[in-house]
């Protein structure tokens, strides 16, 4: 049943009548682009709070004044990985497959976390979708993670589930399953309906309608619907009642990949609760409706992030106040992609009108001449209900070909192979110096004033990343990091890396390796080859930072056997 499920493609359900939905093309094409505008508004607002809050509202006094210049947030992985997707469809079409989607998704350059990044090491590892979003092989198939980028499906489907449905079931497979997808087919469902509703009620009914009513992610939102009514006017308390049977109670913590007892909550269903929390909270206001979404707590840039888009593209970028729009540089491209804000709008455009003909609607001139969407209302079709906690064993093969393996540029090895043992000195900044610039500018640890240097333990957190986004964090700056490398005799090795961004390395004083990049994080992007001396090594590495992710990560190779050398010290 789970194989005949998942077969299926982007073969969107119609159904024959004649109740159709018309929207205006330059209408469609302003409250798109107020969705854009949103998520961005929502994440940038809401991104210094980030887990600062896990089991108890956020103080009105920790949420920060908005500026507008906070709009640009194309630096932001919230907002950036999503638009793989787009890339996909743009070059592929509706009909890429499954596998297809999930090498696309492998060969991205971006650091991620949770699902996605266990998703991806899958793809990378040869484990092919849908199974590297499975529960068997993704122990956070449960995360928020297709939740936070469901954005797209629903933007350029308007007024299509279905359609919102048949991509999730493509893209949100390659990490998530279960109520972790249900998040994403939730929020994408609701962006469809923004397009033709006002009615927040109505908009996350149709949320609810692309999903299995009795998963517990349906229970939940039903849940805060149910709660909204009984305290209209307290969503302290309804956040109390979400916070009792969603945060505390184990039984529906089944899957949570930090326990069900952990204060962390990265749970689909608690974080989706939270974006409906402030969407019916703050009867239409955008200021209300982001603040309270992001007092809720736990990952607290992301669910004002989804509830901002679901308002403003509902409002429309020409009625959202200028504070939110005044202030939007168009010029930059988002991060690790090829969009910038009309290009973006430009391929959902695209995107929007293929989704339409292929639903069996239809693009017409109205009577001034201008283009109309003509849309078929169709119920959406919704599958099986899943839950990671009783997923059917896998009984099927479910690894790449080796010519599907040919096409991934990257590929994984376990966490355990990386180098874990580090210290960290930094960060250090000169005036308005760009991260690539700044690789190049000698700071204490790379001169005579080494000795006097601070160094601090640096915490790897049970990752093979060593991240350096929340300490020191920071835009435009490098960070040191160093450790003493024990080898039982003379030999040369590779040292595999990867860095977001820029790197540059030292061992035993001497320079080895100097990579002056903007990009992503990728495990073993780079490999140099170096010579260890009988006894401790001392490396050194600089690492540089423009915005957005930034991190690292190093481990040893066998040049004759390509396997990790393990008789290798740290310290």
């Amino acid at each position: 049943m789970f194989r005949v499920f998942l077969s299926i493609t982007l073969t969107f359900f119609t159904l024959s009548c004649s109740k159709t939905r018309t929207i205006t093309v330059d209408k469609y094409i302003d409250k798109m682009k107020g969705g854009w505008v949103g998520q961005m508004v929502g994440v940038g607002w809401g991104g210094p709070t980030e887990f600062q809050s896990q089991g108890t509202i956020l103080p009105l006094e920790k949420i920060p004044d908005w500026k507008p210049n906070m709009v640009n947030q194309y630096y932001q992985d919230d907002i950036y990985v999503e638009m793989t997707f787009l890339a996909t469809l743009e070059k592929n079409g509706f009909d890429v497959s499954i596998r297809q989607a999930g090498i696309d998704f492998a060969n991205s350059r971006y650091m991620l976390w949770h699902a996605n990044k266990a998703g991806r090491d899958n793809l990378r590892s040869g484990i092919a979708p849908p199974y590297s979003g499975y529960p068997a092989y993704n122990a956070h198939a449960d995360d928020i993670d297709y939740q936070i980028e469901a954005d797209y499906s629903g933007l350029i489907a308007p007024g299509m589930p279905q359609v919102v449905i048949d991509l999730g079931n493509k893209f949100g497979r390659l990490m998530n399953y279960g109520d972790g997808l249900y998040g994403g087919l939730f929020v994408g469902g609701m962006y469809a309906e923004a397009f033709f509703e006002n009615d927040i009620v109505k908009i996350i009914e149709a949320g609810l309608a692309c999903i299995p009513a009795e998963s517990q992610y349906a229970e939940c939102i039903r849940d805060v619907l149910r709660w909204h009514e009984q305290n209209p006017g307290n969503w302290k308390k309804t956040w109390e009642l979400i916070n009792n049977k969603y945060q505390l109670n184990p039984e529906y913590r089944k899957f949570s990949c930090s326990g069900p007892r952990d204060k962390f909550n990265i749970d689909a269903k608690i974080n989706g609760a939270y974006i409906v929390t402030g969407l019916l909270y703050g009867n239409g206001n955008p200021d209300s409706t982001i603040i309270i979404s992001t007092r809720c707590g736990q990952d607290s840039d992301c669910n004002p992030s989804s509830a901002g888009g679901i308002l403003f593209t509902s409002v429309g970028f020409s009625n959202l106040p200028e504070r939110f729009t005044s202030a939007i540089d168009t010029v930059p491209k988002f991060s690790y992609t090829e969009y910038n804000a009309a290009s973006l709008i430009n391929v959902c455009t695209k995107l929007a009108r293929l989704a339409i003909v292929r639903s069996g609607g239809r693009i017409e001139k109205g009577t001034d001449g201008k283009e109309l969407f003509i849309i078929p209302v169709a119920a959406p079709v919704i599958g099986t209900l899943e839950q990671c906690w009783s997923a059917p064993a896998v009984t099927e093969e479910v690894g790449f070909t080796q010519e599907e393996m040919k096409q991934i540029k990257f590929r994984s090895r376990p966490k355990d192979d990386f180098v874990v043992t580090w210290q960290v000195s930094g960060p250090y900044m000169k005036g308005n110096l760009t991260a690539q610039e700044l690789l190049d500018v000698k700071f204490a640890p790379e001169t005579e004033q080494k000795s006097a240097v601070e160094w601090r333990k640096m915490p790897v957190s049970g990752s093979e990343v060593i991240d350096l986004s929340k300490d020191p964090g920071g835009d435009n700056r490098v960070a040191y990091l160093r450790n003493r490398i024990w080898s039982e005799s003379g030999r040369q090795v590779i040292m595999e890396t990867g860095s977001d961004d820029g790197i540059k390395i030292w061992i035993n004083g001497e320079l080895v390796h100097t990579n002056n990049v903007v990009r992503g994080l990728s495990n073993s992007e780079d490999k140099i080859k170096i010579t260890l001396k009988q006894g401790w090594n001392d490396c050194l590495m600089k690492i540089s930072q423009g915005g957005g992710g930034w991190g690292a990560s190093v481990c040893f190779v066998d040049p004759d056997t390509n396997e990790t050398i393990k008789d290798l010290k740290f310290e």
